[in-house]
């Protein structure tokens, strides 16, 4: 047992957390020290609990097999780029992003078709939460099995988990305006397309991006599951299948780590998208006061 690695792990612990507490107590005079300061207090916190991990992994000799430390994952990380870096193209470039384009399209596409139809509205929306209710576990093998071995069985499982979120969402969204609204836009003889485009489409755009995060996670994650049932030799859940079969346990964390920083930047970027485009919303212009 390695008494100093904790002890001074913990002391570091100690010290981020009452500079954490201070920080999100402190008002700074200008805005750019508060917005450094907002992103200080989580950068902060990540790297304490790395820290953390390492002080007790190290602390208390866990060994590597069952959890091996942030600097042993680090190492393996920076050794593995090319390796690391084909799976990223495989996974996310090819299955996710293709996936996750296709699955948000067509369900943003046949809720607007839904919107005009009453029977798709009542008989494709239980359809629509049956199939959604389906594990990706038992889909994927069949997407395998219809597309192949390659990224397009992983687009399939992709745009299947993609496309009901988004539907029932933006069938959600659509009926968000009021009928005040609707009568307004009557009285101005607007069309339904005009209606849809100048009212309606705004009011839905919170719920639509809504899905759009949700489904940035669901994407990453029905990729990665998939691949476990039959890939070529790369992608990130082909490589973490195979690395858990040979103990290397620090090259599932650095696959583990890749997926996570793309999944997170993938949903900021969805985020900000959606602040620029539904500024007027309250909860944005809330949070910019």
């Amino acid at each position: 047992m390695n008494l100093a690695a904790l002890a001074g792990a913990i002391l570091f612990w100690l010290a981020a957390w009452a500079f954490n507490e201070w920080l999100v107590r402190k008002q700074f005079a200008s805005d750019a020290a508060n917005n450094a300061a907002s992103v200080a207090v989580p950068l902060l916190f990540g790297i304490t609990i790395l820290v953390l991990w390492e002080g007790i992994v190290r602390g208390f000799a866990v060994p590597s097999v069952l959890l091996p430390a942030p600097s042993m994952i680090w190492q393996r990380l920076i050794n593995s780029l090319p390796t690391l870096a084909a799976d990223f193209r495989q996974t996310f470039l090819k299955s996710v992003l293709t996936g996750y384009a296709l699955g948000c399209g067509l369900g943003f596409v046949v809720a607007i078709l839904i919107d005009r139809s009453p029977f798709l509205q009542k008989g494709l929306l239980p359809l629509g939460n049956f199939v959604s209710a389906l594990p990706v576990i038992g889909v994927a093998p069949i997407m395998v099995m219809w597309f192949g071995f390659d990224w397009q069985s992983k687009v399939a499982v992709v745009v299947i988990m993609t496309f009901f979120p988004m539907l029932v969402n933006t069938v959600s969204g659509l009926a968000a305006a009021s009928h005040m609204e609707r009568d307004l836009m009557r009285t101005y003889a607007a069309s339904w397309w005009q209606t849809l485009v100048k009212l309606r489409l705004p009011a839905a755009w919170p719920f639509i991006f809504n899905a759009l995060k949700i489904n940035s996670t669901l994407a990453l994650i029905g990729a990665i599951v998939a691949e476990f049932f039959g890939t070529p030799i790369v992608g990130m859940g082909f490589r973490i299948s195979t690395e858990v079969g040979r103990m290397n346990v620090d090259m599932v964390w650095a696959e583990i780590a890749v997926a996570a920083v793309a999944g997170s930047v993938f949903y900021g970027v969805v985020a900000l998208i959606e602040r620029a485009v539904t500024f007027w919303h309250p909860s944005i212009r809330s949070g910019r006061t």
